[in-house]
């Protein structure tokens, strides 16, 4: 929109808004005590607003007379009637609790609780409400709220400190509100336009957007990754047999009988609710609800999840939610935070006239200078009055923004940041900002940075990055530049290069990278053997696992996203490679039936490699089909699809270019995805399938490679095999076909086994598998536990290999710590 047209917009808005009657209160219940985002409804209308935290309300109307609805869930709504003129008025309620009438029904010894039957027929009526109102377009003022009660003085030895001058324990950690239209066309074709949005510090920040509806007339309800396998609904189709109900009575609202159910969990340790769901009589459709998950749902990260709804007649057949509320709280290292995040839908339109076209994959869509509305827009189309906490927190924040941006104060706040500490230095890595100035430096920690071999001995090998934001505003354009420094003691080999990557792209994300110089490097490029495994195997285990040769090299690297899920990729790298052999036999341990091999695949050749140079060229593209966009001013952000990412690279070993040994050609397609089977769990696989066209010329690093893993530490789950020996199967063959698999059931089963369940504990099963040839093939399943100290996961592993015996063995894998890496 031009800035003439707001203006004039915002012209008549005020003009508007003087002739117009506001009438302001509080709704209490009949001690005084606040009833937090209490609906406020004009009679006979789907005009209304909702209090806030405290109970208070506003609304602007036409002079006139009216009847005022107050409603919250669990208490007797009320009405009165005002005339609004133009001054301010004044009209508070004070609500009871609801009065509930236990209908005349005989309940015989062993006889059913009649909440049973009332939540059959919701049950029924399920599938046609959750189709009834297929096709919406609504308003949606969404305010989100989070407050620490308390947090510790020190964190991991570093002291807390929120850089706001407050050391008060209780206060607001975010703060944010977001008005947008929410548009919707059943089944699958859902928008969020971002009309206008601020977060309390951040001028150039986009507040919380999320004003979909959970529905509890859905099968299984997702609330982000609090639980994988999602949440069963109180009126599921197979609800009866997770839940137990009690009939608590009814009441009448409209003329219209509402039953009153209490909602039980059958068992513990299940992806179950616990509270209470109102159902009208005769229609049974939701007329409100209070429901509450706690770490016994099988709920990870928070320790409860409250939700509150409130739905209001269309019309005679069609219901519309109102508000929906939902209260985290989490406890955790000794931070203890809780919010708030409230919903309020209005304007709605049923059956609208979408315009062609209007849906497409961008899913939200936030305009421009939404993030730059005036302090006296927001008084006019804020639903429900701020808290003087969260004036005081707007005010507070903005101008500490501002102070902010004074470069003595970054030159400060950097002076403070920027001190060594000893203890991060050595496990975590340090890292300098110059705040003013956009720069950041980390540091690789000591602990990464030694380094042990049997071709170098001990090594040094320091690591640090560059990092600078190119602009204030658009965080897409960076420049990263990341040099590396590493010596060997035993071979005396000095070997530095240096990495630069420039990302950019004001609509899809695109990079350029380039690296040069003198490295080390594993016969498989893709480092199936981490730095740290491969020092620990070394020194403690007598095994040499990772075989090295040093080269010069230059690498090229380009991707650009285009839109519509595709990424084009095309690399150019050069390498002049020269082998390298042990030069010690130095380990911590000397087992007698173990020495180190020689530092070349054994399984492959029985010398080392002479010195030659590759010249290699690749080309390709990933795309994704139905990939979906978040749309900010300045860029998109690819957010997923419901379907699978297909990876297409062709790579050419280019013979004579630059002195270039080798001539091959070689072609890869990978098919991966993560399939939410809800409450089933998710199934995750990666397909490959590829082979060399050409095969003149290939050295053993040009080789096809199956990552194998002959360590106790897990290798990447979905691209290796974690009982193969590294080298034994690599080929140049024609074709070859790849496969890994793997279920996470997520509590499923274990969630039935008392130990298991109240450790959270989750069963694993999976397998890899290729296939080269009849003679070549390669089979290992597995089962496992994970989520052990959420970190933490055990696999047993049988591996099958043709005209072989079959072996076994335990794989760990811990979060953080993993296979792969030359550096």
């Amino acid at each position: 929109m031009k800035r003439p047209l707001l203006l004039a917009v915002f012209t008549v808005l005020v003009i508007l808004t003087a002739f117009a009657g506001r009438i302001s209160g509080s709704i209490t219940d009949v001690k005084g005590q606040p009833l937090p985002f209490a609906s406020i409804l004009v009679k006979g209308t789907t005009t209304g607003t909702t209090a806030n935290n405290e109970g208070k309300y506003f609304l602007q109307l036409n002079p006139g007379n009216y009847t005022i609805v107050a409603q919250y869930v669990g208490y007797i709504r009320q009405e009165k009637t005002i005339t609004v003129t133009s001054d301010i008025a004044t009209l508070d309620f004070q609500l009871n609790l609801l009065d509930l009438s236990l209908k005349e029904v005989v309940v015989k010894p062993g006889a059913e609780d009649p909440a049973y039957e009332i939540i059959r027929n919701a049950i029924r009526k399920r599938t046609f409400y959750l189709n009834q109102l297929d096709r919406f377009r609504c308003e949606v003022y969404i305010k989100g709220l989070l407050k620490l009660r308390d947090f510790p003085k020190k964190f991991m030895g570093q002291e807390v400190d929120f850089e706001d001058g407050d050391t008060s324990k209780k206060k607001i950690i975010y703060l944010s509100e977001t008005i947008a239209s929410y548009s919707v066309d059943k089944p699958n074709k859902t928008k969020i336009e971002v009309l206008s949005t601020k977060v309390s510090g951040q001028s150039d920040g986009f507040g919380l957007s999320a004003p979909q509806i959970v529905s509890f007339y859905d099968n299984n309800l997702q609330f982000g990754n609090l639980n994988p396998r999602g949440f069963v609904s109180p009126i599921a189709d197979n609800a009866l047999h997770f839940y137990r109900y009690k009939y608590e009575g009814s009441f009448f609202e409209e003329g219209k009988e509402v039953n009153r159910i209490r909602v039980i969990p059958r068992r513990k340790y299940e992806p179950l609710f616990s509270g209470y769901i109102n159902i009208v009589d005769g229609d049974w459709r939701i007329h409100s609800l209070q429901l509450l998950l706690v770490k016994e749902s099988q709920m990870q990260l928070l320790d409860t999840l409250r939700v509150e709804q409130l739905y209001t007649p269309y019309d005679k057949d069609v219901w519309v939610i109102k508000t929906q509320v939902i209260y985290p709280a989490i406890k955790i290292l000794g931070f203890n935070a809780h919010g708030s995040f409230v919903n309020v839908y209005s304007k709605f339109e049923v059956n609208p006239d979408f315009e062609r076209k209007f849906f497409n994959n961008t899913i939200l869509k936030v305009y421009e200078g939404s993030n730059k509305k005036p302090s006296d827009y927001w008084d006019t189309v804020r639903p429900l009055p701020l808290l003087a906490e969260e004036v005081k927190d707007y005010h507070k924040k903005d101008s500490l923004e501002q102070v902010r941006k004074d470069p003595r104060y970054l030159d400060s706040l950097d002076r403070k940041r920027n001190k060594i500490n000893l203890m991060s230095l050595l496990m975590t890595g340090e890292s300098f900002s110059k705040e003013k100035r956009r720069r950041y430096v980390s540091i690789d920690p000591v602990i990464r940075s030694v380094q042990y071999n049997t071709v170098e001995g001990w090594v040094l090998n320091l690591r640090g990055t560059w990092f600078k934001r190119l602009d204030s505003t658009n965080t897409r354009r960076t420049l990263m530049i990341t040099p590396v420094l590493r010596y060997g003691f035993n071979n005396r080999h000095f070997n530095s290069h240096a990495t630069v990557v420039y990302n950019y792209g004001k609509k899809y994300f695109s990079s350029i990278g380039a690296s040069a110089g003198k490295r080390m490097l594993q016969f498989n490029n893709a480092g199936p053997i981490s730095v740290f495994t491969n020092t620990n195997s070394t020194l403690f285990w007598e095994r040499n696992f990772a075989k090295f040769y040093e080269a010069w090299f230059g690498r090229l690297n380009y991707s650009k996203g285009i839109g519509d899920g595709f990424t084009l990729l095309a690399g150019l790298e050069y390498q002049d490679r020269m082998p390298l052999e042990n030069t010690t036999t130095h380990s911590f341990k000397n087992y007698k039936d173990r020495e180190f091999t020689p530092n070349y695949p054994v399984e492959l050749v029985k010398e080392n490699f002479k010195r030659h140079q590759a010249m290699i060229v690749s080309i390709g593209a990933s795309w994704r089909p139905g990939a979906r966009y978040v749309e900010l001013p300045d860029r998109k952000i690819n957010i997923g699809s419901r379907y699978p990412t297909f990876t297409l690279r062709i790579i050419k070993g280019m013979h004579g270019l630059f002195g270039s040994d080798i001539d091959y050609a070689k072609w890869r397609l990978s098919i991966n995805d993560a399939l939410n089977l809800k409450l089933g769990g998710n199934f995750r696989y990666n397909f490959v399938v590829g082979g060399f066209l050409q095969k003149d010329s290939v050295a053993i690093p040009d080789l096809q490679h199956f990552n194998g893993n002959q360590v106790r530490l897990t290798a990447g789950y979905l691209n290796s095999f974690q009982l193969l020996p590294y080298y034994k199967y690599s080929n140049s063959a024609k074709t070859f076909v790849e496969a890994h698999v793997e279920h996470h059931l997520n509590g499923l089963i274990t969630n039935k086994i008392p130990p298991f369940r109240q450790l959270n504990w989750h069963l694993v099963t999976g397998a890899n598998a290729f296939y080269i040839k009849p003679s070549s093939n390669y089979i290992e399943a597995f089962v496992g536990i994970e989520n052990i100290l959420r970190i933490i996961r055990v696999d047993f592993i049988w591996g099958f290999e043709y005209g072989g015996k079959a072996v076994t063995g335990f794989r760990i894998g811990i979060a953080g710590i993993g296979s792969g890496g030359d550096d």
